[in-house]
């Protein structure tokens, strides 16, 4: 039997699960040396180890900007986890018609997301506008590749709501726009099986903002998930951030209204339990795709929201004198 098929068969019973109980190459030679047959060398071995863990097929994962090797996760059938209702269902946040214990953990996880990330936008000094009604169940499917689950609103500066904002008038005499917006989607769980349409569905819903964002509530710790990410970006520009809560640190996390509603100090403590980790930049344009955000207007009546929402917000701004 060849290195490679040994290696296969016998590292899912060494490699841990767990990415923060990673094993170090020495360590895994060692061990694995009491399983396989035949005299390699060390750097073989550690060859092996390396080339194995850029193959998503293969049982052994490199831990992200660290040492170690860990147990990758495989891929589960369709339906059987909360993580591939969600990987069908993104977005479809009320309303299944199912009342199953299993979904409804997934939605309240879904949620709390939500709601982090919101607190967290308006915590950098972003305007969050969030889209609800293209991801109710009755909406059709093909809206998870038009409509992002949130934008941000960046007015880069101009927060003076009391007089006349300069930074609005000298953009204004300028020409340039008042605002950058910022698409992003929401998941739970980054995976080798599902990263590609995570990642163009995020490209395809903010083809008419500044910039997209894809947004994961888990790490993302395996080394070459976050390489296929980064060549993605190379190529398109969405970024990638991943703000750590694991699916057990999001079960403990207070329900989405209390998280929205949370005095400043609650919600600087939530903030300080985020580890959030930027796996590739948004690459930003200059200019709003105005065309192509009129397309998708009579796809939701949210999009006449947020054009109020940003013409409100240059008149609090901006007001007449």
């Amino acid at each position: 039997m060849s290195l490679r098929k040994q290696l296969n068969a016998s590292l899912p019973a060494i490699l841990p699960a767990n990415p923060k109980e990673a094993i170090k190459g020495t360590e895994l030679i060692r061990l694995i040396r009491l399983k396989i047959d035949g005299n390699y060398s060390d750097a073989s071995l550690r060859y092996h180890f390396s080339i194995m863990s850029c193959d998503p097929g293969s049982p052994i994962a490199k831990v992200e900007k660290g040492q170690g090797y860990y147990r990758r996760t495989a891929p589960v059938p369709v339906l059987s986890s909360a993580k591939e209702i969600l990987s069908l269902s993104q977005g479809r946040l009320d309303d299944f018609g199912e009342d199953k214990e299993v979904i409804d953990i997934a939605l309240m996880r879904v949620k709390k997301f939500r709601a982090i990330v919101q607190s967290w936008a308006e915590a950098c000094g972003k305007q969050p506008f969030i889209f609800r009604e293209p991801f109710q169940a009755n909406a059709p499917i093909g809206n998870l590749w038009k409509f992002p689950e949130m934008v941000m609103v960046d007015w880069e500066g101009a927060i003076d709501e009391i007089e006349a904002d300069p930074v609005l008038k000298l953009k204004s005499t300028l020409q340039l726009p008042a605002f950058r917006l910022t698409a992003a989607r929401l998941y739970i769980h980054a995976g080798l099986h599902s990263f590609r349409e995570d990642f163009f569905q995020a490209l395809s819903s903010s083809e008419w903002a500044n910039a997209g964002e894809l947004y994961y509530a888990g790490p993302i710790q395996d080394e070459a998930l976050a390489e296929a990410y980064r060549r993605l970006n190379s190529k398109f520009g969405i970024g990638v951030t991943s703000f750590g809560l694991s699916s057990s640190q999001l079960d403990d996390l207070p329900r989405p209204a209390e998280i929205l509603n949370a005095h400043p100090r609650e919600t600087e403590a939530l903030m300080e339990r985020l580890e959030i980790n930027r796996i590739a930049s948004p690459v930003s344009k200059d200019h709003i795709d105005w065309t192509a955000l009129d397309a998708i207007r009579n796809d939701s009546d949210e999009i006449n929201k947020l054009f109020n929402s940003l013409i409100e917000g240059i008149n609090n701004k901006n007001p007449q004198t």
